[in-house]
């Protein structure tokens, strides 16, 4: 068995980084990941602006106001924001100008209107500003031609705006990872089959499928495939031509109908992971493929129990495929501090991952233990879980209270 980071850096070595990206469209470029440098267009600000309601002068002009000794200027205009200055300010002049307006030429500092008093066509100023006082000089944020955004960026609303900002209204990025999932065992049935018994309903093809999404790739489910050699190594053979990455669930132990390792060797596959000294999901198979049967294609054979199926994938698929995805950094899973709040029990043998809810607090984070069994078929008491206490190895008891290794998970 190999040591869960071991598996992990073994698995991010075996990733294919993209290499084909396409153009999207604004509206759709939410979650994608950025493929190419976005240079900039445009100077931000696009010019010299101001960042305060009040009024446009000439320091000069106002350096030695005060209280007593307010400066008296005309008020030659005002300039709404979306407006160009059609005056210059020129000595014991000023325009009214509004957060964002176009400074006019001739004026070099911002005094705010709170310490100012208006008299007609004319303005007292009360306080003196210092010089370039609350203007945005053009170009102060990025230059044109300068990078806004570099490759690998994931795109959430802050990115949006910028590059809506940029008029940039089609935007390159990775083509998203395509993942098939298949969920193997003569004892599965679809949810709308009416139960018979020793009969299981296929529940790992509905979450296996909605953390694909939630990583930023592509599932396509393959369904059920039978304890058939014959059957299961189509399946696998179909799913390397729609796939980037395939997941199927189950028949990677070593029960008298688990196919998954014979039927890879059969097609030519390299094992690279048979096992991992992790509970739940000690089964786990990962392998790649010979050039010609989809030399960039991983796969990943996860256990079948459905609580072993989802740890197996927050600990060691998901950070394959925000890789693969061209996600530039952060791929990996992000483990946190915490205290817990029950006492947690393990074997001591291998990394242990105890699910349940991390809370944040001004006092810091604490780890919510979740009731009932921790068992790899107990799917129940899933339910609700954004966390996964970690027990390492060695350890067989951490008390409550105590400070323990907590994976993210939701």
């Amino acid at each position: 068995m190999l040591p869960a980071a071991e598996a992990e850096a073994k698995i991010l070595s075996l990733v294919s980084l993209p290499a084909e990206t396409e153009q999207v469209s604004l509206d759709a470029a939410l979650g994608r990941i950025l493929a190419q440098s976005i240079p900039s267009p445009l100077d931000f600000p696009h010019w010299d602006n101001s960042a305060m309601d009040g009024y446009a002068v000439r320091y000069d002009d106002v350096q030695g106001a005060g209280a007593g000794t307010p400066v008296a200027l005309t008020v030659t205009e005002t300039i709404p924001a979306g407006r160009s200055p059609t005056l210059p300010v020129g000595p014991g002049q000023a325009a009214r100008i509004l957060t964002g307006s176009m400074l006019p030429a001739g004026a070099d500092t911002i005094v705010i209107q709170e310490v100012t008093r208006r008299e007609g066509d004319r303005v007292l100023v009360l306080e003196a500003p210092q010089p370039g006082q609350f203007v945005r000089r053009r170009g102060s944020f990025c230059r044109a031609n300068d990078p806004l955004m570099g490759a690998g960026l994931p795109i959430g609303g802050p990115e949006l705006a910028v590059l809506a900002a940029a008029q940039c209204v089609q935007v390159p990025v990775f083509r998203q990872p395509r993942v098939a999932i298949l969920s193997t065992g003569d004892e599965l049935v679809s949810p709308t089959t009416p139960l018979q018994p020793g009969q299981i309903v296929d529940s790992n093809q509905y979450a296996l499928g909605a953390l694909v999404r939630r990583v930023g790739a592509v599932p396509i489910p393959m369904g059920i495939v039978p304890d058939q050699p014959q059957a299961l190594k189509a399946a696998i053979q179909l799913a390397l031509t729609q796939a980037d990455v395939i997941l199927s669930s189950g028949g990677v132990s070593v029960g008298d109908f688990d196919y998954v390792d014979d039927i890879l060797a059969d097609l030519g596959a390299m094992l690279h992971v048979r096992s991992v000294a992790v509970k739940p999901g000690k089964p786990l198979t990962v392998a790649t493929f010979p050039a010609g049967q989809g030399a960039d294609r991983l796969y990943f054979g996860l256990p079948g129990n459905p609580v072993s199926a989802l740890v197996t994938f927050w600990r060691f698929v998901a950070p394959a495929l925000r890789q693969r995805s061209g996600l530039g950094e952060g791929w990996g899973p992000m483990f946190v501090p915490a205290t817990t709040r029950h006492g947690l029990k393990a074997g001591g043998q291998r990394e242990t991952y105890l699910w349940g809810r991390l809370e944040s607090t001004p006092a810091g984070h604490w780890f919510e233990l979740a009731s009932g069994g921790h068992n790899s078929g107990n799917l129940i008491n899933l339910a609700g879980t954004n966390a996964l206490a970690v027990v390492p190895v060695g350890t067989t008891s951490i008390p409550a209270n105590e400070t323990v290794r907590v994976m993210v998970v939701g």
